[in-house]
């Protein structure tokens, strides 16, 4: 199938729902210690019960180590994404790929409606990209060695 008719809902079956969030008052040592805890590279940052921000791997990089900030007092609010890009459900895998190449992110959070469904990043889209070779390689080896069902 090609990807353009693939929604992302896909790697979102194939995955944990949960979604790591962190409340914008933590502080970044807090937040990278979560992160390191969950072996992940982000997480979504919430005010109020709503979805505010992303705070990633890179923002600890670029607004804190690079900038000199203490992590033990900076407020995760003061170096986080606050304009993150996002998907919908219905997104399609190549749509979600070529997002994450053209602007440059690895995770993008899935939405409907604004209720947070799940998170998507690189490394989900590679893996089940290589998953379909995978299988589209075997059919072609049973294909050309007559054990393809016909």
């Amino acid at each position: 199938m090609p990807l353009n008719q693939v929604s992302v809902s896909i790697l979102l079956s194939e995955k944990s729902a949960s979604v790591i969030c962190v409340n914008e008052e933590f502080t970044v040592s807090a937040a990278v210690a979560e992160m390191n805890r969950q072996r992940i590279g982000s997480l979504l940052v919430k005010r109020e019960g709503q979805v505010c921000g992303i705070f990633t791997e890179r923002d600890v990089l670029t607004r804190v180590v690079s900038a000199g900030r203490d992590p033990s007092v900076t407020l995760v609010r003061d170096v986080m994404t606050e304009d993150f890009q996002s998907i919908r459900l219905e997104t399609s895998v190549e749509d979600a790929m070529h997002i994450m190449t053209d602007r440059r992110v690895r995770h993008l959070p899935v939405f409907d409606d604004n209720v947070l469904l799940g998170m998507v990043s690189i490394g989900d889209v590679t893996r089940w990209l290589l998953k379909v070779n995978e299988m589209e390689a075997e059919n072609l080896r049973r294909y050309i060695f007559s054990e393809y069902p016909s």
